[in-house]
């Protein structure tokens, strides 16, 4: 593998593998989310669950949600890969996690990108539980766990009808941007081995829902990435491209891309040296990611700055880097505060973005609802004239018939 990742960067011949990967997958009919009432249902236009892979909600008037199931019988893996949920999809998202029997919730986005919103704001990020009256559930944050990269949320998801509550894992990767690659593989491996760690991806567990915006590119990558790891460790020889093409056959357009194909390849390579015990990539690894930094010391006067959005809290955290010499101390401190300040600028940015799309949500709302009635006034004027007119010629009409009886 390691040779033909060689191979194709030298000849930069990632655009030409990402084309005939297209070009060999399968379209498939996706009827159903081209129903009328399912239309406000998908985020995007062209993007649609197939009609022989997509999940289905139960006990619903409309079963529909764009999602589908990825099962990958080899790995014995299954996903469930979605859309970012939109404010009027997040109560449905909440029942199919539930009716999925799901362990834990892997969001790759964040919810404001590139000044757009790209996902609803659909778990708490303080202690006020959120309610879900449409189906009937209540989510409520029980911990967070803040790291450089990504955060993880542990929250209770009940169901208001029968007082069950589960505990649901919520991985939020917060640092890869969208159409792009994150940072390292390393960062990008430390998260899937927390995921993996908790054992949300296990069999004994109902699919792992995992969603980006689209719910194609960077949750195709996570699960190619994960699948194909997973097929290296029972000691399968595994032909990457095909691994992805059979996914292909259960949700369109996983990974969009050359730079997330490219970046996928490298994720697996670094991770089965990883998982083989190559010291070296071990050690890179956690300097890459930092997740071997200790807190601070208890003597510690640094106060952690604050600042949540989309559930993250991001500041300056002065952590002892032992074993380091002082310069290669001081480098990595830096490189992380860069990170974490450009994280807290970025997050204040999407703040704003976030809000600006709300109030023209809500304009925009507001001025469809002026059209309506400006469309309807005239109709409803003339219906009632006539209304008026029809009751007076009855009325008129029943007098005359009794003085001619009389």
């Amino acid at each position: 593998m390691e040779r033909e990742c060689r191979d194709l960067d030298a000849q930069s011949r990632w655009q030409s593998l990402y084309l005939q990967v297209r070009s060999e997958s399968h379209d498939y009919p996706h009827r159903v989310a081209k129903f009328p009432e399912n239309r406000n249902r998908n985020r995007y236009r062209d993007l649609s669950p197939y009609d022989h892979s997509r999940v289905k909600l139960q006990d619903t008037e409309n079963d529909y949600i764009n999602a589908s199931l990825v099962a990958v019988a080899e790995a014995r893996r299954s996903y469930v890969l979605t859309q970012g949920p939109l404010p009027n999809t997040c109560c449905h998202f909440w029942l199919m996690v539930w009716q999925q029997k799901t362990k834990a919730v892997v969001m790759l986005n964040r919810t404001v990108e590139k000044q757009s919103v790209r996902c609803a704001q659909y778990w708490p990020t303080d202690d006020r539980e959120m309610l879900f009256k449409e189906t009937g559930f209540k989510v409520k944050l029980l911990s967070e766990d803040v790291k450089p990269y990504y955060t993880v949320h542990l929250l209770q998801l009940e169901n208001i009808s029968s007082g069950e509550s589960r505990t649901i894992s919520h991985f939020h990767y917060t640092t890869w941007p969208d159409f792009g690659v994150p940072e390292s593989p390393a960062s990008f491996l430390t998260f899937l081995f927390k995921v993996r760690e908790s054992g949300s991806l296990n069999p004994d567990h109902g699919p792992a829902v995992i969603h980006c915006s689209a719910g194609i590119g960077r949750s195709g990558a996570f699960s190619l990435v994960d699948t194909s790891l997973v097929l290296m460790e029972q000691g399968d020889a595994i032909n990457i491209k095909q691994v992805l093409l059979s996914m292909r056959k259960f949700r369109m357009g996983l990974i969009q891309t050359p730079d997330q194909l490219r970046f996928s390849y490298m994720a697996i390579m670094e991770g089965a040296k990883y998982i083989k015990g190559d010291a070296p990539i071990q050690i890179r690894s956690r300097e890459l990611s930092k997740e071997d930094a200790p807190p601070a010391s208890d003597h510690s006067t640094n106060k952690i700055m604050t600042e949540k959005y989309n559930g993250n809290r991001t500041g300056p955290e002065e952590e002892k880097l032992t074993g380091l010499s002082s310069n290669i101390q001081d480098t990595v401190k830096g490189r992380r505060e860069s990170v974490l300040r450009k994280r807290v600028r970025e997050d204040r940015k999407a703040s704003r973005a976030q809000k600006v799309q709300q109030m023209k949500q809500r304009l925009n709302e507001t001025e469809r609802k002026r059209k309506r009635w400006l469309y309807w006034q005239p109709i409803l004027t003339k219906m009632g004239f006539v209304s008026v007119i029809v009751i007076g010629a009855l009325v008129g009409w029943r007098l005359f018939c009794q003085q001619t009886a009389m």
